[in-house]
């Protein structure tokens, strides 16, 4: 458990009450001891208050800590629809059985994202997810998260992962600031539409479970550096692939078979020769119906990833093949050097599967009857017998269907996995098949508790003995809270030099018939004195009992070895690779080209290729922060709100969630841990307070600077406007006035042009020179004998005023101007006005004067003024 860790025990037993709790103190960092009277008593004053008891959203609150005591608080809140309890770092999650749709609605997925601290909020699967999101954000090492869900068969686990699957595509994409939203929306809707084609292809119906998962999966989210989801990938292990061929009673085959059965086309079932009533013998209980039945919404996921109609036909007549393979039977002929015999209605069967397959009929039949042996160089065809017969037809569609699930994981991956270079670290979500008990458990079942033995290894490895050797090594005060190592069953399992697996793979190596009763005996002699396994002498039935650490498990020796071999007659692979259908040739002949078959020892077995892969996941886990989810299975029947306490306590028992509990606890009443986290706590807090004062200063410098900067930048910017537009305007007004002047003295000339022309029409018919006298425009003084003449007149107005009152000839020297003052001896001017004298500036006199005032006997106004005449 990291620092991180123990800050958030501490953090929620303070906010749950700490020590403060009545009898909190008391001897929870000790090992349970034997119910004595005493601790009897507190259990019971304990369970009193059962009107309280579902208010202990984490169970290190409970005290005494027994599995009474978590059982009673687990079955309170699951009666008031509570299936989320904290139990120190784990969280325990109760399987309600039926659908809580406002439990995981969008809103609840924003209010626990944008909480400055989920953990204080009641328990969720998005507490987990949250924490393991903001590890990455963090950047704390190990970076990578690991999400381990786990628990038995029918405890919820694939709905757990379906939920922080989504949370993550909603949360990782809400989030992006990089990417367009049409991008985030392509990666957010391929990484969710790849469960319902994983779900179709990998789960099936079982005796405890609806929506069994029949394969392991680790899905890792990829995330970009500003922890955008770019991409995912996806790791499988273990494929029950003999489900295919053989069902245990009530319980069904992988779903996608019933999808096509029960919502296929009328064309549809035409092309695939499934006309409506017939019966398949490897679809027992069809008649029942799941939710998950669902064939739209698997093609409707092809279709978002990728697979094209073509493939998708391609797909569908390939898993219909298969199942016309199911209904060919074969009988003895009565001659053994003769192959088995086909009646008419499995000939018929077996014809349909060649079409589907595209194989010739003739040569699938001849594959499913008849062996071919190698002596030397030479071929051998022996007849098989009728059980190699259907063995051979088993091995045909299984080995078909689990090439055809791998190439979809591939295709998936290839669909939704993003470049090494974009994403740098992930979340990864652990989904593998619970531990299971059945009647008869043989090498699938072997696989499958080997592999929750591990992980829960994992989980006592990683908390309960790390923690508490990290709290020995700091000095401080602690006493050791026992609990179940598993590693001598793992040591029984996979140990060197010998164990069970090793045995078995040695067995099936050896190139003969295998045993059970032989490798019972084996099993017997070499692993005799490990504790973890044992055998029933009067059983007629060779099997041997493992002790797992969720109980014990017999399991059946009969067919074990040849399972492990997975043996694939190459005659059958050699069909496949001639196959006219472009999937199926195109799986098989790379299948070849990667794995070319081998011979003898070096072949790799069941085993040992599924215990290689693990190994693998467990390096991964070992590299990444573990956040642990464990499932729980209120009933064996699957009823909704149904709380059994035989069946729960089992699973409590089995997973360690009390010894869990205990050092949780622990951790939160011991004086050295709390009092040295108390300080580093309030340390922490100054230094948080400290970085988040610089941090503000430095914003707030930044935003002041960048302020300053646009306002500089706005007034140049304004500035520069302002002026080109001035220099717009005074441009537009000279060249305005440029035009209007031009125009001006255009008109000007042709008016000038057009009155010179009237004025010498006029004067033209002036048949002698005549004399004009012409009336000074200034003032004569009397003093000056002689005053020279002014007829300068400016401006057009003017000028024509001048022109019409001479009567000027148009051509030049026609006329005479001779002026009044000398030939009418005009010695004085003698002003003396009728009225008040204005004199006119701005327009000529000339046009309120008369032509000839000496015509007139009275002179007034102007003329009065300038003229008097002297006789």
């Amino acid at each position: 458990m990291s620092s991180a860790d123990n800050r958030r025990i501490v953090r929620e037993g303070r906010r749950n009450g700490g020590g403060k709790e009545k009898g909190f103190f008391q001897k929870v960092h000790s090992p349970p001891s034997p119910l004595n009277d005493s601790l009897e008593g507190e259990i019971q004053a304990f369970l009193i208050d059962e009107d309280q008891l579902h208010t202990y959203d984490d169970l290190t609150k409970v005290n005494p800590v027994t599995p009474s005591t978590v059982l009673k608080c687990l079955q309170a809140r699951y009666s008031v629809k509570v299936f989320y309890t904290h139990a120190g770092c784990t969280l325990v999650a109760l399987n309600p059985f039926q659908p809580i749709p406002d439990l995981y609605t969008l809103d609840v997925m924003k209010e626990y994202h944008g909480a400055p601290q989920p953990q204080e909020f009641k328990p969720h699967i998005f507490i987990v997810a949250e924490e393991a999101y903001r590890n990455v954000q963090g950047q704390l090492e190990p970076v990578n998260q690991s999400l381990v869900v786990s628990g038995e068969s029918g405890a919820g686990k694939t709905w757990t992962s379906r939920c922080l699957m989504k949370y993550y595509a909603t949360v990782a994409a809400s989030s992006s600031v990089v990417k367009s939203q049409d991008t985030v929306e392509r990666i957010e809707r391929r990484v969710l539409d790849s469960n319902p084609i994983m779900e179709a292809f990998g789960n099936a119906c079982t005796l405890r479970n609806n929506n069994s998962s029949r394969f392991g999966k680790y899905i890792q989210l990829q995330l970009d550096r500003c922890q955008l989801l770019v991409g995912a990938s996806v790791q499988t292990y273990l494929l029950e692939k003999s489900r295919v061929a053989c069902q245990l009673a009530n319980e069904r085959n992988f779903h996608i078979f019933y999808q096509m059965m029960k919502m296929a086309t009328d064309e549809q079932r035409k092309e695939w020769k499934m006309p409506p009533g017939q019966c398949f013998v490897w679809l027992p209980n069809s008649e029942k119906t799941v939710e998950e039945d669902c064939f739209h919404e698997t093609v409707e996921a092809m279709v978002h990833l990728g697979i094209n109609t073509e493939r998708q036909r391609q797909i569908f007549r390939i898993l219909a093949g298969i199942l016309q393979l199911g209904n060919v039977n074969f009988y003895s002929s009565t001659d053994e050097s003769q192959p088995c015999n086909l009646d008419e209605q499995s000939k018929d069967f077996s014809q349909r599967a060649a079409e589907l397959l595209c194989v010739p009929a003739e040569e699938l039949q001849m594959c499913l009857r008849v062996r071919m042996l190698k002596a030397g160089k030479q071929s051998v065809l022996k007849p098989c017998s009728q059980a190699e017969c259907s063995m051979r037809r088993d091995c045909l569609a299984k080995v078909i269907y689990a090439q055809l699930f791998d190439w979809l994981v591939t295709f998936i991956n290839n669909s939704i996995c993003a470049d090494k270079s974009t994403w740098c670290n992930f979340i990864g979500v652990l989904d593998v098949y619970g531990f299971e008990c059945f009647q008869i458990n043989n090498l699938e079942q072997l696989c499958i508790n080997y592999a929750n033995e591990k992980l829960q290894q994992h989980f006592v490895s990683h908390y309960l003995r790390a923690q508490q050797e990290e709290y020995v090594s700091e000095g401080l005060e602690w006493s050791f809270v026992k609990y179940q190592d598993n590693q001598s069953c793992l040591d029984l399992l996979e140990g060197s030099p010998v164990s069970v697996f090793s045995l078995l793979n040695e067995e099936s190596r050896l190139n003969r018939v295998s045993d059970a009763k032989t490798l019972r005996v084996r099993l017997e002699k070499e692993l005799c004195d490990n504790a973890n396994i044992s055998w029933d002498k009067f059983s007629k039935e060779p099997h041997f009992t493992v002790a797992h650490y969720a109980g014990k498990v017999h399991y059946q020796i009969q067919g074990m070895v040849e399972k492990n071999k997975d043996p694939v007659p190459p005659e059958l692979s050699s069909l496949l690779q001639k196959s006219d259908n472009p999937l199926l040739h195109q799986i098989f002949t790379d299948k070849e080209t990667e794995n070319p078959t081998t011979k003898g020892l070096s072949k790799v077995t069941v085993v040992s290729k599924f215990k290689n892969s693990l190994e693998s996941l467990m390096k991964i886990l070992h590299t990444t922060t573990p956040h642990y989810t464990r499932c729980i299975k209120p009933n064996p029947d699957c009823k909704p709100l149904t709380f059994k306490k035989e069946e729960v306590i089992m699973q409590l028992e089995a997973c360690g969630i009390v010894e869990t509990i205990h050092i949780s606890a622990a951790v939160l009443t011991c004086p050295a841990v709390v009092s040295q986290l108390d300080l580093l706590e309030d340390q922490r807090k100054k230094i948080l307070s400290q970085c988040a004062f610089t941090i503000q200063c430095c914003w707030l410098k930044h935003r002041r600077r960048r302020h300053h900067a646009r306002h500089q930048s706005a007034t140049l910017i304004q500035a520069v406007v302002r002026a080109w537009l001035v220099r717009r305007c005074v441009q537009r007004r000279n060249r305005a006035a440029a035009v209007i002047q031009n125009t001006w003295r255009k008109w000007r000339v042709r008016l000038l042009k057009n009155t010179y022309r009237i004025l010498c029409f006029l004067l033209s018919s002036i048949q002698k020179p005549v004399t004009v006298r012409g009336w000074p425009m200034g003032l004569a003084l009397a003093s000056a004998p002689s005053i020279t003449m002014s007829l300068t007149a400016t401006g057009f107005q003017k000028m024509v005023s001048v022109m019409a009152s001479l009567h000027l000839p148009s051509q030049r020297g026609a006329y005479t101007v001779k002026p009044n003052q000398f030939s009418q001896e005009l010695a004085s001017i003698r002003a003396q006005p009728k009225g008040s004298v204005k004199l006119h500036y701005q327009r000529s006199p000339l046009l309120y004067a008369d032509r000839q005032p000496d015509m007139k006997s009275d002179v007034t106004g102007f003329n009065a003024i300038l003229l008097e005449k002297t006789l």
